[in-house]
C-alpha cells in the first residue's frame, strides 16, 4: 500500500484531474441543456441517457487510452439527442408514448388488472407499500390507481372516501400564501417588512402585544398573508405565539 502511493505517477493524476473537471464542466453544460429533474422523475428514455452520459464521463477521465475528445463528442450527441427528444416528443403524442412511455393503469372501479400488474412486472406486495408511503392503508378506498411513464403510482380515491373540503362544506375559506421572515436571528429584515407593506413600527406594535418588548432571544418571526404574526424564540423554538390582526 505504502509502495504503490510512493511510486504513483502523479503527471498521470495530474491529467486524471484535469480531464475529470473537464467532464465536470460538460456533464453541466449537457444538464442545463437537457433541463433539470429529479431522478425520480426521468423516465425509462431519460435514464438510460443519463447513465450512458455518466458512463462516457467516467470512461474519458480515468481511461487514459481513450481521447478526451471521443468522449466528449459522445456526450455531446447524447446530450443532443436527449434535448431534441424532448423537443419532438412535446408536438408528437405517438413519438411520447413510444419513447417515454404512457401511464398504465392498476386498479379501475376498485378492481385490480392483473394482466397490467404482470405487464409492469409490479408484484403485490410492492404495490401495497407504495400505497401505504402514499398514505392509503386500505385498498378497498381506491378507486384508480396507474403508474406514471416515470414509475411514481397516482390514486383516486372512490367519492364516498374523499376529504371534506372547505367548498363541500360552503366555508369560506383563508387566504394562504408564503410567509415573510421579518426577524432573523434577533435581526429586522426591512426588506421584507416593505414586500408585505409593513413596517418596524408595525413590527414592534405587534411584538408587543405578543409580550415582547425588544427582539431579543428572537430567533425567527415570520408574517403569513393574513397578517400572522408567528415568533420563535431562541431557548424554546417550539414555543410559538400568534397574533392575528
Amino acid at each position: 500500500m505504502l509502495n504503490d502511493i510512493l511510486n504513483t505517477n502523479w503527471y498521470e493524476v495530474w491529467v486524471v484531474s484535469c480531464r475529470a473537471l473537464f467532464c465536470l464542466a460538460t456533464l453541466f453544460f449537457i444538464t442545463k441543456i437537457i433541463g433539470k429533474k429529479q431522478v425520480s422523475e426521468l423516465s425509462l428514455f431519460d435514464y438510460v441517457i443519463s447513465i450512458s452520459i455518466g458512463n462516457f464521463a467516467a470512461e474519458i477521465s480515468m481511461n487514459l487510452d481513450v481521447q478526451i475528445m471521443n468522449g466528449f463528442i459522445a456526450v455531446i450527441i447524447f446530450g443532443l439527442i436527449a434535448t431534441l427528444v424532448s423537443i419532438f416528443t412535446m408536438k408528437s403524442i405517438l413519438l411520447r408514448r413510444f419513447l417515454i412511455g404512457s401511464p398504465t393503469l392498476i386498479i379501475e372501479d376498485g378492481k385490480f388488472i392483473y394482466k397490467n400488474l404482470k405487464r409492469l412486472k409490479l408484484d403485490i406486495n410492492d404495490f401495497l407499500e407504495t400505497a401505504r408511503i402514499a398514505g392509503y392503508f386500505d385498498i378497498s378506498e381506491i378507486k384508480y390507481a396507474l403508474m406514471e411513464a416515470n414509475g411514481k403510482v397516482s390514486f383516486l380515491l372512490k367519492d364516498e372516501n374523499n376529504p371534506v373540503t372547505v367548498k363541500d362544506m360552503n366555508l369560506k375559506p383563508s387566504k394562504k400564501g408564503l410567509c415573510a421572515n421579518v426577524i432573523i436571528d434577533e435581526k429586522i429584515i426591512p426588506k421584507n417588512l416593505q414586500k408585505i407593506g409593513k413596517d418596524e413600527q408595525w413590527l414592534k406594535k405587534a411584538l408587543k402585544i405578543k409580550g415582547y418588548k425588544s427582539y431579543d432571544n428572537i430567533l425567527l418571526a415570520t408574517v403569513d398573508i393574513n397578517d400572522k404574526l408567528c415568533v420563535y424564540e431562541k431557548n424554546n423554538i417550539n414555543n410559538i405565539k400568534n397574533v392575528l390582526e
